[in-house]
């Protein structure tokens, strides 16, 4: 029962959600099919006839340039008869004076005729004793091919259009007249008939078309809406909307991309907790002792001068290690966060790794460190200097803080197999086998915990920073006897 309100909850708040886009879309729709069918009732009522008349007068035109191309073969009346057929089309042919010396029609094949002139009227007489008149427009038709200066004419009516031209006919010497003759608007009761059936298309058309969009546009929204839900939920621990894929591949990446983000979104709440569980107590510890030298000072060693410069001193080196380990948190977290592209240029490594033992010998030589160097020259790469420094900077810093009794540190840059490697070694007290695997991982922190480190976070931004880099690191130790540290580069 509360698995089916909660759906049917869940499906309220969707209808409400795709109520504007699904009536927007449904609108869209109707309004296309409203288009469709203006269109469709202009061709077949307005400009049916227009079209059809247009088609008609190109056919008889194409009709008389072929009786014309074949007018002196033999079998011209067989070929005029199958145009006449084919074209429903008038055809006369006479001499200039109108005697007839060949007809055809769509009905007829063709006439073998006896002339006569019965009242002045040129006519026929067919072999079977029927008689065919010319057209009453003959003479007019007469006088305007006459008048034409290029050997044609045109006369149209409302009802019927002649084409006409001189012609040589087979097996008569003199100029013949080619006269053909077709009925135009001849659908009218066609169009009439078409109108009727087009308003029954048109109303059962509109009714399946409503039909189809709503459920077309119903479907097209439902996964938009799942996708908006799903946006609005992004962040939560759990996120119950579903969306099922196939519908189509842009939504399908949508889709991925929301659930890309939503990891993302989890991983930035699982660092954040991370962030607050690991480092509280770094924190804690130097403001505690802050605090605690502050007030010895404030009620205690006031008074006596070398004690309380020996509590300022403590308060000092508490405070440096508190800057030194909100830098790191600040730093690895703009490493972790980012999703821009480091800003990549020649890098002379050499240079660098030089530059940064050298910060290290002036700092500690005078407490016993000695810094072997087995550094080659001009050593270049691809890479952010800025980024690489600090790298260097952090490994050479972690061997420092473990070296062994003897304080020796050594510093190897060298190419190698297309590939550019960096080692910082010591002989420390070294790494148990089990922890080599987590030693570059974020707060972890054992060997800090033993008094030497900072916050976790140095060997952690030397992994981030060759990532970036499209490089891998290693870490090789022996208990008792030391590690080695490297950045391995693509040259």
């Amino acid at each position: 029962m509360t698995v089916s309100k909660r759906y049917e909850g869940w499906d309220t708040n969707l209808n409400l959600k795709t109520k504007s886009f699904q009536k927007k879309l449904l609108v869209y729709f109707m309004f296309f099919t409203a288009v469709i069918f203006a269109v469709l009732w202009l061709l077949q009522t307005v400009f049916l006839q227009r079209f059809y008349n247009g088609m008609i007068i190109k056919n008889t035109i194409s009709a008389a340039e072929k009786i014309a191309d074949k007018s002196n073969k033999s079998d011209i009346t067989e070929y005029i008869d199958e145009l006449s057929r084919d074209n429903s089309i008038l055809v006369f042919i006479t001499d200039t004076e109108g005697k007839i010396f060949y007809s055809s029609d769509e009905y007829k094949k063709g006439h073998k005729n006896h002339y006569i002139e019965p009242n002045n009227n040129l006519a026929f007489k067919e072999d079977h004793g029927h008689y065919r008149e010319l057209p009453e427009n003959y003479n007019e038709f007469l006088n305007s091919l006459s008048a034409s200066s290029n050997g044609t004419t045109e006369l149209q009516s409302e009802d019927i259009y002649v084409y006409g031209r001189y012609i040589n006919f087979f097996d008569h010497d003199d100029k013949a007249v080619l006269y053909i003759g077709t009925t135009l608007n001849a659908v009218g009761s066609t169009a009439r008939i078409i109108r009727l059936q087009l308003i029954w298309v048109t109303i059962l058309s509109i009714i399946i078309a409503f039909v189809l969009a709503w459920f077309m546009s119903r479907s097209f929204s439902r996964p938009v809406a799942q996708l908006t839900e799903k946006a609005h939920r992004l962040g939560e621990k759990k996120i119950n909307t579903s969306f099922q894929k196939g519908f189509c591949s842009e939504l399908d990446e949508l889709n991925d991309t929301l659930d890309a983000t939503a990891d993302k979104l989890k991983k930035s709440q699982e660092f954040q907790n991370e962030l607050l569980a690991n480092v509280s107590h770094d924190l804690r510890t130097p403001l505690t002792m802050i605090k605690g030298y502050a007030e010895m000072i404030r009620d205690i060693s006031r008074e006596d001068e070398k004690q309380c410069a020996e509590d300022v001193a403590v308060i000092v080196d508490e405070t440096d290690r508190l800057t030194a380990l909100v830098n790191e948190i600040l730093e690895y977290s703009e490493l972790q966060m980012t999703d821009m592209e480091l800003e990549m240029s020649d890098v002379n490594l050499s240079e660098i790794v030089n530059s940064v033992t050298d910060s290290f010998e002036n700092l500690y030589v005078k407490d016993g460190y000695s810094f072997e160097r087995n550094i080659s020259d001009d050593i270049h790469i691809k890479g952010n200097i800025s980024r690489l420094q600090r790298a260097v900077y952090n490994l050479i810093d972690n061997a420092v803080r473990h070296s062994g009794d003897d304080r020796w540190i050594g510093i190897t840059l060298k190419a190698e197999n297309e590939k550019i490697i960096i080692e910082v070694s010591d002989h420390g007290e070294g790494i148990a086998a089990e922890e080599l695997e987590r030693i570059w991982d974020k707060y972890y922190t054992k060997r800090q915990r033993q008094g030497k480190g900072v916050s976790g976070l140095g060997l952690a931004i030397v992994k981030q920073t060759v990532a970036l880099h499209k490089g891998q690191c290693k870490a090789e130790s022996e208990v008792g006897k030391g590690s080695a540290f490297s950045i391995i580069l693509n040259s």
